[in-house]
Parts: C-alpha cells; sequence; structure tokens
C-alpha cells in the first residue's frame, strides 16, 4: 500500500511538473539505456496510458524527446517531434543535468527551439534530468 502511494505521488510530481494530465497521449522520443524510467513510468502512471513509441500514426498531446550532446541536430530532431503533435501539444527536452555525461547547454536548446518555430516555455528538474517544454509559435511556418 505504501509502495502504491509513493508511486502515486511520483506521478503526481511529474505530471505537475511537465502539466501533462490523465488521458493525454505521450509520445516518447530518444530513449535510451541511459534514461530515467522511472520518469516514462511515472508520466504513464499521470496518463493512464502507455507512452507511444516513435513511430506512432497517433495525434498527441506531448512528445517526452530525450536529448544528449552528440545525438545529432536538435534542430531536425524538434522538426520530426512537432509532425504529430496537436496544434496546443509540446516537446519536452529532457537533458542531463549539468556535470553528466551528455548534458546539453540551455542557450543551445532555446536556439534549436526558435529556429524550429517553436518557443522554450517552462523548465523542470527531474533527477538527474533537466526539462524543457517548448510550443509552437502561433505565427510559426507550416509544419510539414
Amino acid at each position: 500500500m505504501v509502495a502504491a502511494a509513493n508511486q502515486q505521488d511520483a506521478a503526481d510530481q511529474v505530471s505537475g511538473q511537465l502539466e501533462l494530465a490523465e488521458g493525454m497521449l505521450v509520445q516518447e522520443v530518444g530513449w535510451d539505456s541511459d534514461c530515467d524510467e522511472s520518469i516514462s513510468e511515472a508520466i504513464e502512471d499521470a496518463v493512464g496510458s502507455e507512452l507511444l513509441e516513435e513511430d506512432t500514426d497517433e495525434v498527441v498531446d506531448a512528445v517526452l524527446l530525450w536529448w544528449r550532446a552528440g545525438d545529432g541536430d536538435l534542430v531536425d530532431r524538434l522538426m520530426d517531434a512537432v509532425t504529430p503533435l496537436t496544434d496546443d501539444g509540446s516537446v519536452w527536452v529532457l537533458t542531463p543535468k549539468t556535470g553528466l555525461d551528455g548534458h546539453v547547454e540551455p542557450a543551445v536548446i532555446a536556439e534549436s527551439a526558435q529556429t524550429a518555430g517553436m518557443l522554450q516555455t517552462r523548465t523542470a528538474a527531474l533527477g538527474e534530468w533537466a526539462g524543457s517544454r517548448l510550443t509552437l509559435r502561433k505565427n510559426s511556418a507550416p509544419r510539414k
């Protein structure tokens, strides 16, 4: 009973920070063995369903993008990530915190977001990962 309560508390904390709610569809992109599985599990508990894989055809409310330095071009990845999003959806870019392998400077995320037609609207601290919430600019170029 205590374990279930602690799991629900973790889900509530993560969903509150990431602004996710029951019934939302969330796609997970860039997951690898270095990612924090407890974050993914907390999101699943919060939204009440499994995270959708990268190749989903569903329209999603949010994309959880795990990103590390050396993963490639963030602008290209963001352009791909917005394709399945609803018009008012968001992309959460999760990167290792400062001092950890794979850390990405916040300025790189902000510049990449701007180039991809997005705005950074919020940040969150999730264990050893830092989250940046990106949304589409209202007058951005049409998505592909």
